[in-house]
C-alpha cells in the first residue's frame, strides 16, 4: 500500500380492532371456530401491502441512519487528519474521491454481510456484529485497494477514519435499537400475527409475547385444533384450524405467521403451507421445542431435507474463564476509585442518622456452594433481622423464597435513598476484587434460601454470584420468584461476555430509572 507519511408483548391494545381486521364471519355453532368462508380472490403478486410497508419501516432507517453517521465520521476523520498534519490541506483534492467511494463501499459491505436485512435487525448481536465485519470488510478493501492501485492515502486518515467510524455505526445502531424499542412498547412499528399450535404451546407463547411488549408482535388470532380451552383460557380469539392458515392470512393481513408445537402432525405439512403463502406478503415463523437457549449455541444443518438443530452443551464452565476474572478485578479496582467519593458520603450520612455502623456484614451462598461475607452500606436499621423474624415474616410480598416489603417499615431514610440507586451495593466492588463475587452472575443467595432450592434452582451456584445481573436489568424486585430463577439459569447456561457486556450497559439505566428497587 502506498501511504504518505501524514496519514455502530403487546396485545391488549389491538383486541379491540380484531373485530374489523378479520372478514365478516358467518353466525357458527357455539364453541366452533369462525368460519372462514371462501378464500378471497387475490392475484399472486398483488400491489405492495400494509405488512410490506411495515418491513420496509424496519429496513429503511438502518440504511438512512448508517449513511448519515458515516459521512459525519469521515469528514470528522478528516478534520482531525488535517489538524495532526497540516499538509493535508494541501492534497485536499486527495480526499475527495476518496469520500466519495468510502461511503458506498463501507454501507454496500454492511448490506453484503446481512446488515440491513429484517432477520438481522430482529436480534442484537447479529446487528452489531454485522456492523463491526461490514466495516473491516471495507478497511480491508480500502486499503488493498489503494495498494494496488498506488493511491497516495494518508496512513493519518485511514486509521483515524475507522477508529471514528466503527464506534459511530455501533452507537447510532444501539440508539436506534433502544428507540425502536420504546415505540413498540407505545403501541408503534408492531406486526400483527397469527399463532398456529397446540393450546399449551400457544399459551406459552402468547404469554412472553404479553410479556415483552417491546418484542412487537401482536397476535390477532390462533390456530388450533383445541379451538374450547383456547376460548376458556385466552382472550385472543380462535379463527380456525391449522388448516386455515392460507384464508386467515388474506383475511387478517397479518405480517406474520408464528407455528409453534402442535401446528401440525407432519413436519412435511409446514412445507406444503409455506408453498401456499408463497405469493403472500407474510413471514413464515417456527417455534423449536426448546426455550431458554440463546441463538449462539444453536446450529442449524439441513440432512436429507430435515432441518436438525444442532444446540452447543451449557456453558457455565466457560463463565469461570481468565478472561472473565481478569475484567472482574480490573473493573473493580477501576470503579472502587471512581466511587469512592459517593462511597464516602453515604457512609458519612449513614453515620450521622444513628450512629450505628456503616457497613452491613451477611453470609451468602457463593460459586460451588462456598459461604462468603457479602458486603453492603447499612441501610436498615441495626437490629432489622430481629425485626423480620419477629413482626414482618407474615407480610412478605413475595412469591418465592425472597423477602420483598415495598415499604418496608426497617428501611431508614438514608437507607431509601442509597437503595433506590443501588449505592448500599457499591462495597460489594470488593467481594468482586477478592474473588467472591463477579461483576455478572446471578443474585447471591442467603443460606436459608440456598436450603430450599430445588436440584434445578441449584444450577445458579455453578457460577459467581454477580453485583448485576440478568434479573436485575429485567425488573429487579418487581419479577417473580419463578422469573428471577428463569433469568439467572438462562445466563449460566448461555453466558457469554458479549451477554456479560451488555448487562453492564443496562445496568446503568435500571439503576438511574430505579426500576423495581425498594
Amino acid at each position: 500500500m502506498v501511504f504518505k507519511e501524514s496519514f455502530t408483548g403487546p396485545i391488549p391494545a389491538l383486541r379491540e380492532v380484531v373485530s374489523t381486521s378479520l372478514a365478516p364471519r358467518v353466525p357458527v355453532r357455539e364453541g366452533a371456530p369462525p368460519a372462514l368462508g371462501p378464500p378471497a380472490e387475490q392475484p399472486p403478486n398483488r400491489a405492495r401491502s400494509t405488512s410490506s410497508v411495515r418491513r420496509g419501516i424496519r429496513i429503511r432507517p438502518a440504511l438512512a441512519l448508517d449513511l448519515v453517521v458515516l459521512t459525519a465520521s469521515t469528514l470528522t476523520a478528516l478534520l482531525v487528519s488535517a489538524l495532526i498534519r497540516t499538509a493535508l490541506f494541501a492534497d485536499a483534492e486527495l480526499y475527495t474521491p476518496v469520500i466519495l467511494v468510502v461511503l458506498p463501499l463501507w454501507v454496500t459491505m454492511i448490506a453484503l454481510v446481512g446488515g440491513y436485512r429484517s432477520t438481522q435487525l430482529t436480534t442484537e448481536a447479529a446487528e452489531y456484529r454485522s456492523v463491526l465485519e461490514g466495516s473491516l470488510l471495507t478497511a480491508g478493501v480500502l486499503g488493498v485497494s489503494a495498494y494496488l492501485l498506488e493511491y497516495p492515502m494518508s496512513r493519518t486518515f485511514f486509521v483515524n477514519v475507522f477508529l471514528i467510524g466503527i464506534p459511530a455505526a455501533l452507537l447510532g445502531h444501539i440508539i436506534r435499537r433502544r428507540v425502536v424499542k420504546l415505540a413498540r412498547t407505545q403501541g408503534k412499528y408492531r406486526s400483527r400475527i397469527l399463532v398456529a399450535g397446540d393450546r399449551e404451546h400457544i399459551e406459552e407463547l402468547v404469554t412472553v409475547l404479553e410479556r415483552e411488549r417491546w418484542l412487537g408482535y401482536d397476535p390477532v388470532g390462533l390456530l388450533t385444533e383445541d379451538i374450547d380451552s383456547c376460548q376458556e383460557s385466552l382472550t385472543v380469539p380462535v379463527v380456525g384450524t391449522p388448516d386455515h392458515v392460507v384464508d386467515a392470512v388474506r383475511r387478517t393481513h397479518v405480517d406474520s405467521v408464528i407455528f409453534a408445537e402442535g401446528a401440525f402432525p407432519r413436519g412435511r405439512d409446514f412445507n406444503v403451507v409455506a408453498r401456499q403463502l408463497e405469493h403472500e406478503r407474510t413471514r413464515l415463523i417456527v417455534v423449536p421445542a426448546v426455550n431458554d437457549v440463546a441463538a449462539a449455541r444453536l446450529n442449524v444443518r439441513p440432512v436429507a431435507g430435515i432441518p436438525l438443530v444442532h444446540i452447543e452443551k451449557p456453558r457455565a464452565a466457560k463463565a469461570g474463564c481468565i478472561p472473565k476474572r481478569v475484567i472482574d478485578v480490573v473493573g473493580s479496582l477501576l470503579l472502587i476509585l471512581a466511587t469512592a467519593p459517593i462511597l464516602a458520603a453515604a457512609a458519612l450520612a449513614i453515620k450521622i442518622e444513628d450512629r450505628g455502623p456503616v457497613i452491613f456484614r451477611q453470609r451468602r451462598v457463593g460459586f460451588n456452594g462456598e459461604v462468603f461475607e457479602c458486603l453492603k452500606l447499612r441501610s436498615m436499621v441495626t437490629d432489622a433481622e430481629k425485626i423480620r423474624a419477629r413482626t414482618l415474616t407474615e407480610q412478605n410480598e413475595s412469591d418465592g423464597l425472597l423477602f420483598k416489603m415495598k415499604r418496608d417499615p426497617r428501611i431508614t431514610r438514608v437507607g431509601r435513598f442509597i437503595r433506590r440507586f443501588s449505592i448500599d451495593e457499591l462495597p460489594q466492588f470488593i467481594n468482586v476484587l477478592k474473588g467472591e463475587m463477579s461483576l455478572v452472575g446471578p443474585r447471591p443467595a442467603l443460606e436459608a434460601e440456598v436450603a430450599q432450592y430445588t436440584p434445578q434452582v441449584l444450577r445458579r451456584l455453578d457460577v459467581r454470584p454477580g453485583l448485576t445481573g440478568l434479573w436485575q436489568v429485567s425488573g429487579r424486585s418487581d419479577l417473580s420468584w419463578e422469573d428471577t430463577v428463569r433469568l439467572d439459569l438462562y445466563y449460566v447456561d448461555n453466558w457469554s461476555m458479549f451477554q456479560d457486556a451488555t448487562i453492564l450497559a443496562r445496568t446503568a439505566k435500571a439503576v438511574v430509572g430505579s426500576d423495581g428497587a425498594y
